[in-house]
């Protein structure tokens, strides 16, 4: 197989070095950013933060709505929460579940793509 080259009439160092930079200078970005989609990214815990971001639950129920494990949910739910995605709130003796204000706005473009594939009809 023969090996594919690139063709350019002129190299632009000016604008190569101007993007190298941004991305050294934006690691720690990308990083936390390419974490939380590889998380999310996990069938069970986009799930679980389409939920979440619908309205705040406890482990029970949306153990009761995957049809998983308690143990199991609670889990995934470290991870997100782990990684700043989920925040919890206690009442009484239950803890609710949502998601930080912080992520928040990455969420909602990731679940925009889900959003758009279902219709909630509840």
């Amino acid at each position: 197989m023969k090996a594919i080259s690139c063709i350019r009439e002129e190299k632009n160092q000016y604008k190569i070095d101007q993007y190298e930079q941004l991305l050294k200078d934006n690691t720690k970005v990308f990083g936390q950013l390419s974490s939380i989609v590889a998380l999310i990214g996990n069938n069970v815990r986009l799930k679980l933060v389409w939920l979440i971001n619908q309205e705040q639950f406890c482990v029970c129920d949306l153990a009761d709505i995957l049809q998983m494990s308690v143990p199991a949910i609670s889990q995934h739910l470290r991870k997100l929460k782990d990684i700043g995605i989920v925040e919890t709130t206690r009442e009484k003796q239950t803890i609710y579940y949502s998601i930080t204000s912080q992520n928040q706005h990455i969420v909602n473009h990731i679940l925009n793509l889900v959003s758009d594939k279902i219709a909630l009809t509840i």
